[in-house]
């Protein structure tokens, strides 16, 4: 995110399109987390994880069922509620990356789904620092839609021309360890594939969940997804698409452990 008031506006959208989110956002596979207990060099099962910037609580869940003993940590009041609702066991609170309300030295892993590029690198990991036990692990991770792909490059290079603002996927590797450089953590990454099948109403209401498209006014924003459902339909006339996703994971590890 470039501009702090620009990131801070943008993550607001989120409160109106909570449903949306839940519904149509990518979840995960299970090599994910696999790959993070290699990587983090401890098993999820009994860990005490920070899941920040939860959302309504998609990856939040999935580290639950491997075991961990996870808070969801979301500063959205709409993001928030959806995540109550649907997993009201799951403890939840306000709070933001850039300012953790945890005390030092109090979680084994703290993660960010989808969700790191909406803090400040320069506050959120001493931040993380802080909180984390020595060798202790800070997670981040994205499904990044494969541009690779056709379909998505055309999608891309539409949206592109037609929104206000600059748009891009996030999440690429080495944006995030330049990011993590100057902290002085050791850092591990991976890239794994894997796809889902979803309807092409399913692909329009998971663009109608992401900032860039929330935050448009209703005469923008409809008329955007009217080309977008018209070029996956012509693509895709049964109304089934195979989404491909390279999912970039970095695991970096604090200082104090044998991982």
């Amino acid at each position: 995110m470039t501009g702090e008031q620009d990131y801070r506006g943008l993550a607001k959208s989120f409160d109106s399109v909570a449903a949306e989110y839940d519904r149509a956002r990518p979840s995960y596979p299970d090599e994910l987390f696999d790959e993070l207990e290699r990587l983090a060099g401890r098993s999820l099962k009994g860990a005490r994880v920070l899941d920040v910037g939860a959302g309504t609580g998609i990856s939040t869940r999935l580290l639950a069922a491997r075991g961990a003993d996870v808070v969801a940590v979301e500063p959205s009041p709409g993001m928030a509620a959806r995540l109550h609702a649907v997993s009201p066991e799951i403890p939840l609170v306000k709070g933001t990356g850039d300012e953790l309300p945890f005390h030092d030295r109090s979680a084994d892993l703290i993660t960010y789904a989808q969700a790191f590029h909406w803090t400040v690198a320069e506050r959120s990991v001493p931040e993380a620092i802080r909180v984390l036990r020595p060798g202790g692990a800070l997670a981040t991770w994205w499904n990044v839609r494969d541009g690779g792909v056709g379909w998505v490059r055309a999608m891309g290079e539409r949206l592109s021309a037609a929104l206000p603002g600059p748009y891009r996927w996030y999440g690429r590797l080495n944006e995030v360890t330049d990011q993590l450089l100057p902290f002085g953590l050791r850092t591990r990454t991976a890239v794994l594939r894997w796809e889902r099948r979803i309807t092409v109403e399913g692909v329009i209401t998971d663009l109608t969940s992401h900032s860039y498209i929330a935050a448009l006014a209703p005469e923008e924003r409809e008329p955007l997804l009217a080309v977008e459902r018209e070029a996956l339909l012509a693509e895709f006339p049964d109304g089934w698409v195979t989404e491909s996703y390279l999912l970039d994971l970095t695991v970096a590890i604090t200082p104090g452990g044998d991982a």
